[in-house]
């Protein structure tokens, strides 16, 4: 009996041959360029969140309590990304990948070019502040929509041996996006004066985001029409389900791929956004030279990411979190007070916390995904995602402020440390789960 083709499918199935076959090499650099993209977004918004939106949104607060309001607005976008997961993936159901991708970076690169426009509290009054925070939640839908599950899929469908490799690749879009988004900042910064800076050269990075976003949709939309993407399609594996049906089915597997990152997701925010508002408040140094010993440490962070794949492949990936997570709460104990130490703690500070950011983020992405069912992954793995952004980076920059300015810098480790301690945990439930699964299929 004939079966009705679904628009999905017929987004993929349009013509007898009408896929492209691309090369291994030529996904991995679309993946690499989409995932680039997302995070310059990201981080143009988080140093902007430090070093302008308290000052031309929040002038009627102390720089620090402007700083917490930044924050707060900050974390809307974690807080809207399962929103927008439910979203797109209906979109998804109904009319394609294509459509599901070409809608949601469109949101994403008009939201984030919207900002380059944002009017100052002195001009608009309260309402720069209400514009703000709704381009920031629409990034957040725009992100939950973007999610494309490339990083746990290709990790899954790749060869036993080389699961640590591929599962990598994706990652490299973080430290990418934050050099390219710290760079700009710092070019402006240092070359303009300071009112030219406020006035208008901060707005610059959000104008080339939004080029940055149109050529990773052309990339991805690329990917869409590849043979290997549409026989993950065909067997399922990128087929959305129901967000009811899946969490009623997978909710408790959900639940522990969220807390699995959990120390690689803290740690993300403590050595990006978190150690820039602390040297921007509370040093006299320039914001740009740290912006620049961002970028060194982030170079690092690249080579441990790739370090991450060959390591994982031989040891395993699981066990490479844990062994990360135990370092990142050893870390916790002792950084946080390098940034009281001088341009040389935070440079140490910044480059081992990179090291450990690349080794435990370069596998964090899809580390449960093999327990979901395959009726269920592609949407499992997606609230996963969500799941694990929103608890272990949503909130970072605002805890880790709020403990350093009323405990002392040393204080913000503490959440370095229950990042550490839930990753540990939900991957010691994760394997009691699967022996217990074993055991039962004796």
């Amino acid at each position: 009996m004939a079966t009705a083709q679904t628009p999905a499918m017929a987004d993929l199935h349009s013509g007898e041959h009408g896929h492209d076959q691309a090369s291994p090499g030529e996904i991995a650099i679309g993946v690499i360029i989409g995932r680039t993209s997302e995070f310059f977004d990201f981080f143009v918004f988080a140093i902007a969140s430090v070093i302008v939106f308290p000052r031309l949104v929040f002038p009627f607060a102390s720089e620090l309590t402007g700083t917490f309001y930044s924050f707060m607005v900050f974390a809307l976008a974690f807080m809207a990304r399962p929103i927008g997961t439910v979203i797109f993936m209906t979109v998804d159901r109904a009319y394609g990948k294509t459509a599901k991708l070409i809608s949601a970076l469109f949101l994403l690169g008009t939201a984030t070019v919207a900002l380059a426009f944002l009017p100052g509290y002195h001009e608009i009054g309260a309402a720069a502040i209400w514009l703000l925070a709704l381009a920031r939640i629409a990034q957040g839908l725009a992100w939950g929509g973007a999610w494309d599950g490339m990083a746990s899929l290709l990790a899954l469908n790749a060869p036993p041996s080389k699961r640590g490799w591929y599962a990598m690749v994706p990652q490299l879009g973080a430290p990418l996006g934050l050099i390219v988004a710290s760079a700009l900042f710092a070019y402006f910064a240092g070359n303009l004066s300071a009112d030219d800076f406020f006035d208008w050269g901060w707005r610059y990075p959000f104008f080339v985001a939004f080029a940055i976003n149109v050529v990773a949709l052309f990339a991805r939309l690329r990917m869409v029409t590849t043979e290997e993407y549409a026989s993950l399609f065909e067997t399922r594996e990128l087929q959305p389900a129901r967000i009811s049906e899946t969490v009623a089915r997978e909710g408790q597997n959900i639940m522990l791929g969220a807390f699995a990152p959990l120390a690689s997701f803290a740690l993300f925010h403590m050595v990006t956004v978190f150690p820039l508002s602390w040297v921007f408040l509370f040093t006299r140094e320039s914001p740009v030279r740290f912006l620049i010993i961002e970028i060194v440490a982030a170079v690092f962070g690249v080579g441990a990411i790739v370090a991450s794949g060959i390591i994982a492949d031989r040891v395993g990936r699981k066990s490479l979190l844990m062994g990360s997570a135990i370092a990142i709460a050893i870390y916790s104990g002792f950084a946080p007070q390098l940034l009281d130490a001088g341009a040389f703690g935070e440079t140490i500070y910044m480059v081992i916390g990179f090291i450990l950011l690349g080794l435990s983020f370069g596998q964090s992405s899809g580390a449960i995904a093999s327990n979901f069912k395959q009726t269920y992954r592609y949407t499992a793995s997606a609230l996963t995602s969500d799941m694990a952004w929103l608890f272990g980076a949503g909130f970072a920059p605002l805890v880790a402020l709020l403990l350093a300015t009323n405990l002392g810098v040393i204080a913000s480790g503490a959440y370095l440390l229950s990042g550490a301690f839930w990753t540990l945990l939900a991957l010691w439930l994760s394997g009691q789960r699967e022996a217990g699964d074993m055991d039962a299929g004796r």
